[in-house]
């Protein structure tokens, strides 16, 4: 920009360019804008839109934008300071690395954590450049695989400090940046799971993000939070409302502060947790997957199988890293291959796509994965002059995913870049969820996509799967998915869960080695969608020649008068309507009770004011749908820019629309102003609550140490002069009813059927609280003896309810050692005793099942004795571990049938831990881990 160019000149420039925007999206003369209207609220200028105005800006003023200012300006006022601080239309060359880099020598094969497959690329090739960091000013960083481990492990020390044990939850609050991979990294190393989130993007979502995220937290019981410094203020409200949440850290925080630590030592096995995604939450609210390192290792490798990944591979994504797709599916992926990747922020590509281009063709880039909605966004806002002398013949897969897989995208692309080398071969359509990792399926690379068509009649109202005449009317096109992944195993089933034979629509369902155990915290949801050893995707489709066709969201479909209508395709077909926001269209059903069905509501934005052109782009909507898909929608409904409610990676939240469109909240908006106030507020009161919480958790506390200070040495006086045996431990058991009876937590006991044909052998149960030995002695009518740890016995009341009734003790030094003989637990079992075990050994803040030590199951094999499952469920409600606070919470004890040995040996020892870890976990909601 000319030096003599003055401020006027640049704000008149810039509303030229916005009034001259604002008619081609009006399709016609729209009121002239001033420099303080929003963007979004008072222009419509949405995110895709701003590429296009930032374009022209740069192009009319000579600059070049900062990829920030996409997301952070919010009016022309703000686009003009912008501009004023930029420097001059000059972007740097990306530096083509793949001459720079050889071709990979190494695959960790026998890795069994992620951990391993960094540390060894660091051990064999230590200075080989394995991220290549795409900055805003179009340099480039890069980070070796050595750098990343000792960035990775001063990041450990830093959590540990905070107080960061084994098991923990690290949630990740980071863009795409350097930090992201030290702290991913580092949260392994120090023994915990990773937790990636979206950050923040816009101040007028203040709320809604916040609401998202606090969800998130809490569910993940986040003990640490890692964020970047511009948003520790927005993230300090947060804390107030989640309980669990001790830190906030950024990553250079966390380097700073890791010399005065403990250095990291993570003992960590393949079954551990390495990751937690949180779905998008478009059907309701956010679900953790919690994805084990063997689970990610698999999908690794059974992609690498099934796209033939070459040594000499070379990965471009700008895909963010807090998406499954960008995080597996790119990097991690590429670093466990040894493949360089080059990363760049999703801003980077939105703000320019051409970047996500010239970056492939300058890198050599071989593979490179993205949304169906990118490859559209390339044709539509790359202008040819951006992209001359574009070379993409190396380009061998484009990796589309994610979501709908379009026919039409593959066509408009291909034929777009074909002239700048793109083959139509190299276009791989996959299908995946976060469910199993990343990936399911993939196309058969080096062929053409392919597109079934088929007729569009019996399959809505039949959902049957017909191949349509060439020249019959208003078909239904599907592109194939491929095959399932090596190793994995996909089915379609109709609603009872029957398989169904080739097109068929029905239930999507899957198995294999990457598939998550269940989500995180929530059985519920686990219980819902798993049926044996399948799980439910929630999508439909049909098999057509062993190929996969994916045809929709179960939940999503529409159903009027008998026929299924996808929301996609309506949405698609309304979006061709001109006036019509492209990518801003949202069809959905609505119960109606009064006439047995569903009204069919599509929601389509525009930035029309005028009434009488919103009327009529009403009519044309509602035309182009009976001509598209043959059944008229009961209400269109024409709404103001960014009412359509999206996930963070662009998908339509169908669900939320029906809900906001039922509550009479579609399109609300704040101020920004508003929504920090009312954050404040809520943070205010979330204090003020926890406060009063507090207060009413002391005064049952100190109830609690009343009865038990009055009762206990009563206890101990009439258990010290007796002789050990039945006497003492029926004294026990009754003292431990009364003290539960007394403070209102009294158990509710289930199963107690399945003790009355045992009279020897082991009960186990699981261990989440200081008083689950309590529980157990009021819950257990039958005789037992607890296992203990010898230790114990030097607390005067303990030792001495442990002696009189005569409880087994264990040297905790020896404890694996006497737990593997168990020779003293199956003699014990032979003379007809009966024990209680809590085969944990110990318990954590955090839900979930730690690994079940294999010591008294061992004794039920030599002993031929059962063993009977045990579930605790709410003791750790009241009183978690790491507070002496309690709280009332109703506790339910859960006694399995007894099961039975049936061989000897280690497998049979095996097989009675894992049925007792599934009927635990079962009854008692906690996650297993094994």
């Amino acid at each position: 920009m000319p030096s003599s160019t003055t401020v006027p000149d640049v704000e008149s420039s810039v509303l030229a360019v916005v009034d001259t925007l604002c008619a081609e999206l009006a399709g016609g003369a729209s009121r002239r804008a001033t420099l303080d209207d929003s963007l979004d609220r008072d222009l419509g200028i949405s995110s895709l839109e701003r590429v296009e105005l930032l374009l022209r800006l740069e192009q009319t003023l000579g600059v070049r934008l900062p990829d920030s200012v996409m997301a952070e300006a919010a009016t022309p006022r703000e686009l003009v300071r912008a501009i004023l601080a930029a420097g001059p239309a000059r972007a740097p060359a990306p530096r083509n690395f793949r001459e720079a880099a050889s071709p990979a020598t190494f695959i960790p094969a026998t890795a069994r954590t992620l951990i391993d497959a960094l540390r060894g690329h660091a051990d064999h090739t230590p200075d080989r450049v394995h991220i290549y960091l795409h900055n805003d000013d179009g340099s480039e960083t890069g980070v070796t695989y050595g750098e990343l481990l000792r960035a990775a492990t001063a990041a450990a020390r830093g959590l540990r400090r905070l107080g960061v044990n084994h098991g923990d939850r690290v949630a990740l609050m980071l863009r795409t940046e350097r930090g992201f991979f030290d702290a991913f990294f580092g949260t392994l190393l120090a023994g915990a799971v990773p937790v990636p989130l979206y950050p923040p993007v816009r101040a007028d979502d203040l709320v809604a993000y916040t609401r998202r995220q606090q969800t998130i937290l809490r569910n993940a019981g986040a003990r640490v939070l890692v964020t970047f410094a511009e948003v520790e203020r927005l993230t300090g409200l947060m804390r107030s409302q989640v309980p669990s949440l001790e830190a906030i850290a950024t990553p250079n925080g966390l380097a700073r502060d890791s010399d005065q630590a403990d250095a990291a030592d993570p003992r960590l096995r393949a079954e551990e947790g390495a990751l937690i995604q949180y779905t998008s939450g478009s059907t309701g609210d956010p679900k953790g997957v919690l994805l084990s390192h063997a689970n990610l290792l698999a999908n690794i490798r059974a992609i690498g199988d099934a796209i033939r990944v070459r040594p000499d591979d070379v990965v471009v994504s700008w895909l963010p890293l807090y998406h499954d797709m960008g995080l597996i599916g790119a990097w991690l992926g590429s670093l466990y291959f040894g493949l360089p990747v080059a990363l760049m922020s999703p801003l980077a590509f939105l703000s320019r796509p051409a970047r996500w281009l010239t970056t492939i063709a300058a890198q050599s880039g071989t593979i490179s994965p993205a949304p169906n909605f990118a490859f559209d966004v390339c044709v539509r806002k790359i202008r040819d002059e951006e992209i001359q002398g574009l070379d993409l013949r190396r380009w061998r897969l484009a990796l589309n995913g994610s979501e709908a897989v379009s026919p039409e995208t593959i066509g408009r692309f291909t034929q777009r870049f074909e002239p700048y080398g793109f083959r139509a071969e190299a276009m791989c359509p996959v299908y995946g969820l976060a469910e199993s990792s990343v990936g399911l399926s993939a196309s058969p690379i080096e062929r053409l996509p392919r597109v079934d068509r088929i007729a569009r009649e019996p399959f809505e109202r039949l959902r049957q799967v017909r191949a349509a005449a060439p020249d019959g009317p208003r078909s239904l096109a599907f592109v194939s998915c491929g095959h399932p992944l090596p190793g994995h195993d996909i089915r379609i089933v109709d609603a009872s869960g029957r398989p169904l034979g080739e097109r068929a629509e029905g239930h999507i369902e899957f198995r294999g080695p990457s598939v998550t155990h269940g989500y995180f915290n929530n059985p519920e949801a686990t219980r819902a969608v798993m049926h044996d050893d399948w799980m439910d995707s929630g999508d439909l489709g049909y098999w057509a020649d062993g190929e996969l066709f994916v045809t929709g969201r179960e939940k999503d479909l529409i159903i009027q008068a008998g026929r299924n209508i996808s929301p996609q395709e309506v949405e698609a077909i309304a979006a061709e309507v001109a006036g019509v926001r492209k990518g801003c269209v949202a069809a959905f059903g609505v119960r109606d009770s009064s006439r047995g069905t569903e009204r069919f509501v599509v929601v389509a934005e525009t930035r029309e004011r005028d009434q009488a052109r919103r009327d009529a782009l009403q009519r044309a909507v509602r035309d182009r749908i009976v001509d598209g898909v043959g059944a008229p929608p009961d209400i269109v409904v024409i709404a103001e820019p960014r009412t359509v409610l999206k996930t963070p990676s662009g998908k339509i939240r169908r669900r939320a629309m029906r809900d906001a469109y039922v509550a009479g909240t579609l399109g609300a908006r704040e101020s920004a102003i508003l929504q920090s106030a009312r954050l404040v507020a809520a943070d205010l009161q979330a204090r003020s609550e926890r406060g009063v919480s507090r207060l009413g958790r002391g005064i049952f506390t100190a109830w609690i140490a009343g009865v038990v200070l009055i009762s206990a040495p009563l206890l101990w006086m009439y258990m010290a002069p007796r002789s050990p045996g039945r006497l003492a431990n029926r004294a026990a058991k009754r003292w431990s009813r009364f003290v539960l009876a007394a403070c209102g937590v009294r158990p509710r006991v289930t199963g107690l059927e399945n003790l009355s044909g045992v009279r020897t052998g082991i009960l186990v149960a699981n261990h989440a609280s200081y008083i689950d030995a309590i529980v157990m002695m009021a819950a257990i009518p039958a005789e037992f003896h607890f296992i203990a740890k010898r230790a114990l016995t030097r607390y005067p009341l303990i030792g001495t309810v442990i002696k009189k009734a005569e409880h087994l003790t264990i040297e905790k030094a020896r404890m694996i050692e006497r737990l593997a003989g168990a020779d003293t637990l199956a003699s014990r079992l032979r003379q007809g005793d009966l024990l209680m075990v809590f085969p944990e050994g110990t318990f954590a803040q955090s839900p979930g099942l730690l690994p079940f030590r294999l010591g008294a199951f061992r004794a039920a094999v030599d002993a031929g004795r059962p063993v009977v499952p045990i579930a605790i469920r709410g003791t750790r409600q009241v009183l978690p571990d790491g507070t002496w606070l309690f709280r009332r919470a109703p506790i339910v004890v859960t006694i399995g049938a007894p099961i039975y040995p049936q061989a000897q040996g280690w497998p049979e020892m095996v097989r009675l831990r894992d049925r007792s870890v599934d009927e635990i976990a079962r009854s008692s909601g906690e996650p297993a881990t094994r």
